[in-house]
C-alpha cells in the first residue's frame, strides 16, 4: 500500500493592512480556502507582518480591522502561522505584539521552508 505524501500549500502575506486593497484580498482568499477545507500555511513578510498587530484602529481609516479578521483563522482549520524574523524586527515586533501565535522564522529557516512547499501563492 502506497502512501500519499500531502501537498503543502503557502499563502504569503507581504502587503501593509491598509495601504491598499491587497492585505484585505489576501486575508479574503485565506478565509475562502478555509471555507472550503484547503489545508494551508500563512507567511508574513515585510509589511505584511503589520496585518498581525494587536490594538489596530481601523476605524479611524472607515475600514475592517485587520488584525480582529485575522484572528478568527484558526475557526477554519488552518494549519499553522509563521512570520519572517527580520521583517519583526524590522517594525520593532515580537510574538506576544501579534493577534495569532506565530511559529518565527530566521533567516536560515525561511528559505528552507519556502522550499519546502508544494505551492506558493504570495499575494
Amino acid at each position: 500500500m502506497s502512501t500519499v505524501e500531502k501537498k503543502r500549500s503557502l499563502l504569503v502575506m507581504r502587503h501593509s493592512p491598509y495601504g491598499s486593497s491587497l492585505a484585505r484580498a489576501t486575508i479574503d482568499l485565506a478565509l475562502a480556502m478555509g471555507a472550503f477545507d484547503q489545508d494551508f500555511d500563512l507567511l508574513f513578510m515585510g509589511p505584511g507582518v503589520l496585518q498581525l498587530v494587536k490594538d489596530q484602529h481601523s476605524e479611524q481609516l472607515g475600514l475592517k480591522n485587520a488584525g480582529k479578521i485575522l484572528s478568527s483563522l484558526p475557526l477554519y482549520d488552518m494549519e499553522a502561522v509563521y512570520v519572517d524574523a527580520t521583517s519583526l524586527q524590522r517594525y520593532g515586533l515580537a510574538e506576544q505584539d501579534l493577534v495569532l501565535p506565530v511559529n518565527v522564522l530566521d533567516s536560515t529557516r525561511l528559505p528552507l521552508f519556502l522550499n519546502d512547499c508544494n505551492h506558493v501563492l504570495s499575494c
